[in-house]
């Protein structure tokens, strides 16, 4: 028998037994009440993000807004992981990437390096790529790319204009995207952003 908490893909990010039981509402026992109970947390955390400007490439402010995102689900919100996964970097290396990715991202925005948009989504692609949490990071990702993107005075990105939870063709292509950005291929991901 399939547990109902866990995520049907193969691109989700499984938990470890003792993440699992960080769950804080006792009253979970279905997916489908895990992700209502994370998109109330998230929504309070996004007004709390976008009512003032915010240091978006400072770890302290990127861990604060992963604990403001998850902090009334997980215990483990805001506190980086400390396993392996089946995707990121090995867990000894998440202070140390995030914090060059951030240094790189400052260069890239004084020296016009690149278009804002593709200073944001480079952001975004190696930030999930670090994947500093044991979950949550691509909702994480994706609301500290578009405050990167407030601070550069842009538009929010459109992310495929669908709700990536429910909608399994975006997250599907959201994913595609992310993997070809791997292979240092942006062109899918630039085009994902903005429809």
């Amino acid at each position: 028998m399939t547990d109902p908490l866990l995520e049907q893909d193969d691109a989700s990010t499984p938990l470890t037994p003792e993440e699992r039981a960080d769950l804080i509402p006792s009253y979970i026992t279905l997916r489908r009440e895990l992700n209502e109970a994370e998109q109330v947390n998230i929504f309070e955390a996004e007004e709390w993000a976008f009512s003032r400007k915010r240091d978006v490439l400072n770890e302290n402010f990127l861990t604060n807004l992963h604990k403001r995102m998850f902090g009334q689900v997980w215990k483990w919100a805001g506190k980086f992981r400390t396993s392996e996964r089946n995707i990121g970097v090995p867990a000894y290396r998440i202070g140390i990437d995030l914090n060059q990715l951030l240094g790189d991202v400052k260069y890239w925005i004084e020296h016009n390096s690149y278009e804002p948009d593709e200073i944001a989504y480079r952001f975004h692609h190696k930030l999930v790529f670090i994947h500093p949490f044991p979950n949550g990071n691509g909702r994480h990702s994706r609301m500290a790319t578009d405050l990167l993107l407030k601070s550069l005075e842009r538009d929010r990105f459109s992310w495929g204009s669908g709700n990536l939870v429910d909608a399994n063709t975006t997250r599907a292509k959201y994913v595609a995207a992310l993997r070809s950005a791997d292979g240092h291929d942006y062109g899918l991901l630039k085009d994902f952003v903005r429809r």
